[in-house]
């Protein structure tokens, strides 16, 4: 058998002085100082490379967010808050465990943990909608509306409920208004954009919305006018603003409310940990934080910028016209008994509902109240001055639950103790 052998031993880096370590052992002597001037090095850096020493090609660095890694694989393992962007995390960790640091910096160092990376990686859609053209308005030109809705919330008592959120935003300045709300109705609609219209001040000329079931009875499109539903135009009418719908399936058309409703996704990293007040409070905190952050897209600060539009805006209708759409929204919980308190007096729901929070919606102009839970409407009750009102069908399901009898003497037991419960707390009740 031949084999090669290597006849050169060339020494041109320090790489190559591990070639010398054998002849070493074999007892030549290396003359360490001379190679040292040759290189431009150190003796001891020529005796560390003869030993077989190789310079790492990665280094070990530390970044300011390892403190927060332990952190960070909590909150992306929790079952119930959902971060769907790194900008998402990077913001509810600032808010709550004092991070600092660039977003950009934090999103690198998520990028660079594969198990971190991967959950944003699953969480980003596959299909991006097409970008939109830019276009800026003038002072009070316009404003855009739209929902954020049925958005799955788990409240820190272990109740899932489902959220809605309304946006409205002026397209000048990007003020912008966000509310909490368990329905779309539209009476809760009109009462949004009552109270909005006086936050900022006035009225737009124009509002951009979508096909909104509460707005429009047949839908734009590319073909159809579309149609606008009666009360929302006189609505419209008495406020002095034009409606104008967008094309349906072309949400670009309103890409200034849209983009910041990504915002809101921020509500899901605390999901599990707030109660439904205490989502209003935060949602709140989010709305005035971007108020009063500069934006670079459009190089502005919203809350001083709104301060330009006001004088351009319509003013407000007088009071007289604004009650009819006026609502008090109120949360009331269900107590044991399965009723709701209002103004000291009980008002009957289904047993279904006990101890779950509902929203109360007061309407001046047909004097009722309307319950609902999670965009469901469960009961109205006229308003009274008894102290009970129970709907004989809610008494009836109550005792159900206890009582081992069909239904017809359950309705009979329903009627004579509504009877004795009306002679004893309601004088007026027959």
């Amino acid at each position: 058998m031949n084999y090669e052998i290597n006849t050169n031993l060339e020494i041109n880096c320090l790489m190559d002085l591990n070639k010398l370590k054998n002849l070493q052992n074999n007892g030549l002597k290396v003359n360490k100082s001379e190679l040292a001037r040759r290189l431009g090095k150190d003796r001891r850096t020529i005796d560390k490379y003869i030993n077989g020493y190789q310079k790492s090609n990665s280094r070990n660095r530390t970044s300011q967010f390892d403190a927060y890694y332990d952190i960070i694989d909590r909150l992306l393992n929790d079952s119930y808050k959902v971060f769907a962007y790194k900008r998402v995390l990077w913001q509810y960790l600032k808010d709550n465990y004092g991070l600092e640091g660039a977003q950009s910096s934090f999103r690198r160092y998520i990028s660079s943990i594969e198990k971190f990376n991967q959950y944003f990686k699953e969480k980003k859609k596959s299909v991006k909608a097409p970008a939109p053209s830019r276009f800026e308005t003038k002072p009070s030109e316009q404003a855009q509306i739209d929902w954020k809705e049925n958005i799955p919330f788990v409240l820190k008592n272990g109740e899932m409920v489902t959220v809605n959120i309304f946006s409205f935003i002026m397209s000048y300045s990007r003020f912008r208004v966000y509310r909490l709300s368990l329905t779309k109705t539209q009476d809760i609609l009109f009462h949004f954009l009552d109270e909005i219209f006086g936050i900022v001040g006035g009225v737009p000329k124009t509002i951009i919305t979508d096909n909104m079931k509460t707005v429009m009875d047949e839908a734009r499109t590319e073909y159809r006018q579309g149609k606008i539903n009666n009360k929302f135009y006189q609505f419209s009418k008495d406020y002095g603003f034009k409606v104008h719908p967008c094309i349906a399936g072309r949400p670009n058309t309103k890409a200034k409310v849209e983009s910041p409703m990504k915002i809101l996704d921020e509500l899901l990293a605390y999901s599990g940990e707030l109660s439904y007040d205490e989502l209003a409070v935060k949602l709140k905190e989010i709305n005035e934080r971007e108020n009063l952050s500069f934006h670079s897209s459009y190089q502005g600060i919203p809350i001083l910028d709104l301060e330009n539009e006001k004088a351009f805006l319509k003013q407000v209708p007088p009071q007289s016209i604004r009650k009819q759409y006026s609502i008090d929204i109120t949360d009331v919980k269900v107590n044991h008994s399965s009723m709701i308190s209002y103004k000291s007096k009980l008002y009957s729901v289904p047993p279904e509902y006990i101890s779950k929070q509902l929203q109360l919606q007061l309407q001046v102009y047909d004097n009722q109240l309307h319950l609902y839970y999670n965009m469901e409407l469960v009961t109205v009750h006229l308003i009274s001055q008894q102290k009970l009102n129970y709907h004989q069908h809610h008494y009836e399901e109550i005792l159900s639950k206890t009582l081992p009898h069909d239904s017809d003497r359950i309705s009979k037991i329903a009627k004579e103790n509504l009877k004795n419960i009306g002679a004893r707390f309601n004088n007026d009740r027959t």
